[in-house]
């Protein structure tokens, strides 16, 4: 399925190298102040070609509001914005539309619908991320104006190197979007010397969710934590989920378990603050020489062409926040919240 929510609706759609990407947003109250400066602030913490530790393919990622804002307001109809994709090049992966690239989606797709979309990943690339960050720019948005929540992504960690401190300021001011400055170094050193290596990397964003409101989610199968987990490990790159203590959890005695404030308690906001931490998988797609299989399932060599991220995490972090806020929203217009 294409489509996230129950309050507040959304549905994604495009392809990577198809003429454009963008969303659908359905359940946005009227007269929210919305602009396309909202959404291109966003678009573009997560647009390739940023840095040096990003993919070089140059796209604007510039938003298109189609419908459903009048004079900067909504008027609580269904919001389509769009992006249009300007450098695609489909011609880079001509040579995959036999092969199955290791790490990807691949084989997957092409066994259950039979006919896929070869060019990077199709639907399955990372650039379907475009139509998340433009849905929860907009959830951001109505936070804002019900709430004083901040949701605060960071990468916490590249393979081993891990943050000491967080300085909230630091996060935007420096490539990998960590908040620790000094240690920001490191990882970007790190990820230049995989990338030299035709490699790429992974690790850990944690997203810091701040002035939490109190009674947001359900009981039982609609816990909060229980939609967290499922918007943030529908991100492609995701591999695990933790929340509050984590996997900590599982070491502790109850006395020290129970001493620990994870803003949660029978999948029920207490109000204290949140914090989420996902662990990303490294780039699948890198320039050594690899092995695979081709589609009549013989073994074969695959070297990778086109630009690629050595390292997933920094353009990330918009779309772990934007899951969130999508979360958070959809609670928010609850008939059951008392917000």
């Amino acid at each position: 399925m294409n489509i996230f929510g129950k309050n507040f609706k959304v549905i994604t759609f495009g392809e990577s190298h198809g003429k454009a990407l963008g969303a659908i947003v359905d359940g946005c109250p009227a007269g929210i102040k919305l602009n396309k400066k909202d959404i291109q602030k966003e678009l573009d913490r997560r647009k390739p070609g940023q840095s040096r530790v990003t993919t070089s393919r140059k796209e604007s990622d510039c938003a298109e509001i189609l419908s459903g804002v009048f004079e900067d307001k909504t008027l609580g109809t269904p919001i389509c914005v769009i992006v249009k994709n300007q450098d695609a090049i489909p011609k880079d992966y001509k040579n995959l539309k036999d092969i199955f690239r290791p790490g990807h989606a691949d084989q997957t797709w092409q066994e259950k619908f039979g006919h896929r979309d070869y060019r990077g990943g199709g639907r399955s690339s990372g650039r379907e991320t475009i139509g998340r960050v433009i849905a929860g720019a907009i959830a951001k948005k109505i936070l804002a104006l019900k709430s004083k929540i901040k949701i605060i992504g960071h990468v916490f960690a590249v393979n081993e190197i891990t943050a000491k401190k967080f300085q909230e300021k630091e996060i935007e001011k420096n490539i990998i979007r960590c908040a620790d400055s000094q240690v920001a170094k490191e990882m970007i050193k790190a990820v230049e010397k995989a990338n030299l290596n035709q490699d790429s990397l992974g690790g850990l964003v944690k997203i810091e969710i701040k002035s939490m409101l109190k009674s947001l989610g359900e009981p039982v199968f609609s816990k909060i934590e229980a939609e967290l987990a499922k918007a943030i490990l529908s991100i492609g790159a995701v591999r695990s989920f933790e929340i509050g203590a984590g996997l900590k959890a599982a070491k502790n005695l109850g006395s020290q378990q129970n001493k620990i404030k994870e803003g949660i308690a029978g999948g029920i906001t207490t109000g204290d603050d949140i914090t989420i931490t996902l662990a990303v998988k490294p780039t699948p797609t890198i320039a050594q020489k690899q092995k695979t299989i081709n589609a009549s399932g013989k073994k074969v060599y695959f070297q990778a062409k086109g630009r690629h991220d050595p390292i997933i995490l920094p353009r990330l972090v918009p779309v772990a926040e934007a899951m969130c806020a999508l979360v958070l929203v959809d609670f928010l217009l609850s008939p059951t919240s008392k917000i």
